[in-house]
């Protein structure tokens, strides 16, 4: 269920007491998004796409417990985590790179399987970047509430940057799950290693922006607040109301 996934995702993020705990405490804010758009039936089949929220919520979790091997992708955004230099939205775009880029192929081949193939998900699967988008508008909202910046950023473009960006990084999810699905179970596993590889080399990019950017970085890290129990706690939001 997905209120048991936001449990588990929110218990994630405040027992991290490091950069770890921000990623998870945004993604709680877009699965109850999600969460609420089914309720109100915007999907065309809320329940397979429950099963494909939680199957791909399960990737992060089954890594960040050890319930599975951690994706070196994943232990590349962890093994960051303690580094004060960079900025949360960094933080962030490495568990976002990670999610989006490697787990959401796979979660969406194992749906898939199950519910009659790539093709009766694939318009639920584009419809889900509305919400996100909208999701992003309060993100920021309390983003700027610890990165003094990150408002500002917004307002000049950084939003729709932020959303375009999204957009092709899911849209190459999409393809990447048409890949795996036309694979054997051999092909799979050398095309999840290639994937992981590859979504390793971009998590190193995001830690090592380039000239003048990185000037950028360090400027901007000194208007964020640096305590990581009070950013995970703002970027939660509102506590749940039972």
């Amino acid at each position: 269920m997905i209120s048991t996934t936001v449990d588990e995702l929110r218990d994630l993020a405040v027992a991290a007491g490091d950069a770890a705990g921000f990623f998870p405490a945004m993604y709680v804010r877009v699965t109850e998004d999600i969460e609420a758009r089914i309720a109100a039936g915007q999907f065309d089949d809320g329940e397979r796409m429950e099963r494909l929220i939680d199957a791909f919520a399960g990737h992060y979790i089954d890594a960040r417990t050890g319930r599975i091997a951690v994706p070196r992708c994943w232990q590349a955004s962890w093994d960051v985590a303690g580094d004060d230099r960079l900025l949360i939205a960094q933080h962030l775009l490495l568990g976002a790179n990670a999610h989006i880029n490697h787990d959401l192929a796979l979660a969406v081949v194992e749906v898939a399987a199950d519910v009659g193939g790539l093709e009766a998900l694939e318009g639920d699967f584009h419809a889900i970047n509305d919400v996100l988008a909208a999701s992003f508008t309060g993100v920021i909202r309390d983003l700027d509430r610890v990165s003094r910046w990150a408002g500002e950023a917004a307002a000049l473009g950084g939003g729709r940057l932020f959303n375009f960006s999204l957009r092709v990084a899911r849209a190459e999810a999409w393809d990447a799950a048409v890949r795996l699905a036309a694979l054997d179970d051999a092909g799979r596993r050398a095309y999840e290693d290639e994937l992981d590889e590859l979504v390793s080399v971009l998590a190193y990019l995001i830690t090592r922006p380039m000239f003048p950017l990185g000037l950028g970085v360090w400027v901007a890290r000194r208007f964020e607040l640096h305590d990581p129990a009070t950013v995970t706690r703002i970027l939660l939001g509102p506590a749940p109301v039972h």
